[in-house]
């Protein structure tokens, strides 16, 4: 019995032993950590202590929607999805730099203050970089939609040593009550993509785990709820992008509203141009503020201008920003001027004014120009340039390539020329071509160079105070094209006087363009009634050429030569 007691007592001074010495390791351990963690609060509370100046791009930022400059209708409609009782989901489309984010932001902050809105006084606008956003297609990570940490990862804790899974939550939980707002959203990736509509309709985010089993009464009890009833995503959506609409998922866009932002203009650059410039105290010359106008293509780059060239004055000990400044500051950045289309000066024969889009809500003025040589009887031919020789669509994965529609539309014009104008367009040589570098593609154009072959082969010069854009059918049929809003806009800056678009694309608040005159049209014949001039010079005839000017209301004339 003594020796039986010795042993119990051997072993019972070896465990406590052992646990003893686990307990002063844990302690040492924590006293470790510990110490560990206080030097680095230390090195975080030095960090915190120094602060370098606001940049000038944040002192800039707007913090109210009237600091918002030129997005009027985009900020109303921003306004009218977010601020009432039943807030929706929205995508912004326009170019970069002109204020969505900060629309975004200022709209939810509107939001919060109506009594009628859902949003609390404590509602998240949380953002996410749609082009940073990555994730791990084995479902290990995912900062948007949230992940499961799973009990054999490295640092697992001890939820990971018992064998539990651990729900991570992504952005569309933390936006929970308030607004997600995704930066450049088309730019997310297909699989994430498809995982956030689902979140859209459930409004929850569900995880998925092979370690997680609803029969373990090991797993806690919130973590059986988050994997049988998801995690709650409640938010209303905003993404913004600089992409074309079409080039978004229709599965995207039928479950948001969609907002335009237009372009600014020069004297809307101008005005932040001078709010920066007031906020650093550096007034700018008036000269120097023409050449950022002239160059600043966004609010962005206008902030950034105004930064570099107050700096280069400062550092030479001036308190104005001069023209010289913004030069140098041009030069060194590389700028380019902003297209600024502007229309002829006078009426010329074979230049019309037509008007495209070349990005998302920007408008331009474009010139579409016609030659007309004479060829031997019956043997012309038609030349396009300027214009996108194919264009892909489709979707990823299946993309189908085409001769573009523009390209296209050439063989239109010549069946229009000849069956509804009763010109001859095969015994001339026509060139039709699109200068100023920007591929015309689309058939809005069609009217356009039906007008400019037209004036081309009778000799009668176009008003230059017109533009126009249109389908146009083989029946001289004026069809409905899309940007028209924005092609107006276009038109206007550029001095147009009268813009002719298609009957079916008409709406009573286009009448109400101060100094222009927009006019529906329904057939090509209604088009060169307002575009081409009575003025005629001397045009190159055929007998049927000078039936159809007639038609046209020139008075016809041969040109010695040509043989009727």
């Amino acid at each position: 019995m003594e020796i039986l007691g010795l042993i119990n007592l051997f072993f019972a001074v070896v465990i406590g032993l052992y646990f003893w010495n686990l307990l002063r390791q844990q302690q040492g351990s924590k006293t470790a950590v510990d110490r560990e963690s206080r030097r680095e609060m230390d090195k975080l509370r030095r960090l915190k202590s120094i602060a370098l100046t606001e940049p000038l791009s944040e002192l800039c930022r707007p913090k109210a929607l009237q600091e918002i400059v030129g997005q009027a209708d985009g900020l109303r409609a921003l306004r009218a999805a977010l601020c009432g009782a039943n807030p929706q989901h929205v995508i912004i489309y326009g170019p970069p730099g002109v204020g969505k984010t900060a629309a975004a932001r200022v709209v939810l902050e509107e939001a919060k203050r109506n009594p009628n809105s859902p949003f609390g006084p404590d509602a998240a606008f949380v953002e996410v970089d749609a082009t940073t956003a990555r994730f791990d297609e084995r479902g290990i990570a995912d900062p948007l939609l949230g992940s499961v940490h799973d009990p054999i990862y490295q640092g697992a804790g001890p939820l990971g040593v018992a064998g539990i899974p651990q729900p991570k939550p992504g952005a569309v939980t933390r936006a929970h009550g308030g607004v997600l707002f995704i930066d450049e959203i088309g730019e997310l990736h297909p699989i994430q993509l498809n995982k956030l509509l689902k979140v859209l309709e459930d409004r929850r985010v569900f995880l998925d785990s092979a370690y997680y089993s609803e029969d373990d009464h090991n797993i806690p009890a919130h973590i059986h709820d988050i994997f049988q009833n998801g995690l709650p995503a409640d938010f209303r959506l905003v993404g913004a992008t600089t992409r074309l609409a079409e080039e978004l998922p229709p599965a995207l866009r039928s479950r948001c509203l969609e907002i335009y932002f237009r372009n600014l203009t020069p004297e809307e650059i101008g005005r932040i141009a001078a709010n920066a410039a007031e906020k650093i105290e550096l007034p700018l010359e008036p000269e120097a503020l023409e050449e950022i106008k002239r160059f600043a293509a966004n609010g962005r780059d206008a902030v950034n201008i105004v930064q570099l060239a107050g700096g280069v004055a400062l550092s030479e000990g001036r308190k104005a920003i001069g023209r010289a400044d913004v030069e140098w500051v041009l030069n060194c950045g590389q700028y380019n001027p902003r297209p600024q289309s502007r229309i002829r000066k006078e009426p010329m024969v074979g230049i019309v004014n037509g008007l495209a889009m070349y990005g998302p809500n920007l408008g331009t003025l474009i010139e579409v120009e016609a030659a007309a040589v004479p060829a031997d009887r019956g043997r012309g031919q038609v030349r396009v340039t300027g214009v996108m020789e194919q264009e892909e669509f489709g979707r990823p994965g299946r993309t189908m390539r085409r001769r573009s529609q523009a390209l296209s539309s050439a063989d239109n014009v010549l069946t229009v020329l000849k069956a509804c104008l009763g010109l001859r367009p095969q015994d001339y040589d026509i060139h039709i071509n699109f200068p100023g570098g920007i591929p015309v593609d689309g058939p809005s154009a069609g009217v356009s160079m039906v007008t400019a072959a037209a004036s081309a082969l009778t000799n009668r010069p176009v008003a230059n105070l017109v533009a126009m854009t249109g389908e146009v059918t083989i029946h001289g049929m004026v069809k409905a094209v899309g940007g028209i809003v924005p092609k107006v806009r276009a038109a206007a800056e550029a001095g147009v006087k009268k813009v002719l678009i298609p009957r079916e694309n008409w709406q009573e608040i286009l009448a109400a363009q101060e100094g222009l005159e927009v006019v529906p049209v329904s057939c090509i014949q209604e088009v060169l009634e307002h575009a081409l001039l009575t003025e005629a010079g001397e045009p190159r005839m055929t007998v049927a050429s000078r039936a159809a000017s007639t038609l046209l209301g020139a008075s016809p004339k041969i040109t010695p030569g040509i043989i009727p």
